[in-house]
């Protein structure tokens, strides 16, 4: 999933170690918001939900439809400017490759996000059909979730999808890691060079 080239929200300054925007770029975010609000009911409806994906993501219809059903917590058709400003850094997160830190960050809001039935835990059916949010492999999910599974339910609870969070950060540590010297070591040759 990643945002279409020259839309407004990758010109954002997003902040990759918080996940979250600056306050003059949330005042951006409110005033385009209430440009989509054309009911000025300070909601979206799913059709406007629908339109603004469209139009900023590579979303394909059904996972458009997803992501409304989970951002809309209460089941009332709509969603405010809170659900809004999370999927803005959601997808900003993506744009910015730094989806597992932003599950980190926001550990618990991710939590309630991906408890589509409000059952206070995650099953696989919810864990997997939820990845395409956070650019997660499907295949690696499946190992991930029975790892972190410390009950034997087949279930994460909070805890244990904290457990989970702390692991993808120290995995995309590990990944940085072994890039880094493979960069430099392209930086050198290149130097080299001239």
């Amino acid at each position: 999933m990643r945002l279409l080239k020259g839309v407004l929200l990758s010109y954002l300054d997003f902040n990759s170690v918080y996940c979250l925007l600056s306050l003059r770029n949330t005042k951006i975010l409110v005033e385009y918001f209430n440009i989509l609000d054309v009911h000025n009911t300070n909601t979206l409806n799913d059709v406007q939900f629908a339109h603004f994906m469209r139009e900023v993501t590579t979303f394909g219809e059904k996972e458009i439809m997803m992501t409304f059903d989970m951002l809309d917590w209460n089941a009332s058709g709509v969603i405010g400017f809170q659900q809004f400003y999370m999927l803005v850094c959601i997808l900003l997160s993506s744009q910015h490759r730094v989806e597992k830190n932003f599950i980190f960050r926001h550990s618990r809001p991710v939590f309630e996000l991906l408890d589509m039935d409000g059952g206070r835990t995650i099953s696989p059916a919810e864990f997997h059909s939820s990845a395409f949010l956070f650019n997660l492999k499907r295949h690696a999910l499946s190992k991930i979730f029975y790892d972190f599974d410390v009950t034997g339910d087949e279930h994460l609870n909070y805890k244990e999808f904290k457990m989970f969070t702390m692991a993808c950060i120290y995995m995309q540590e590990e990944q940085m890691k072994e890039r880094r010297p493979a960069f430099r070591r392209s930086s050198k040759r290149k130097s080299n060079i001239t």
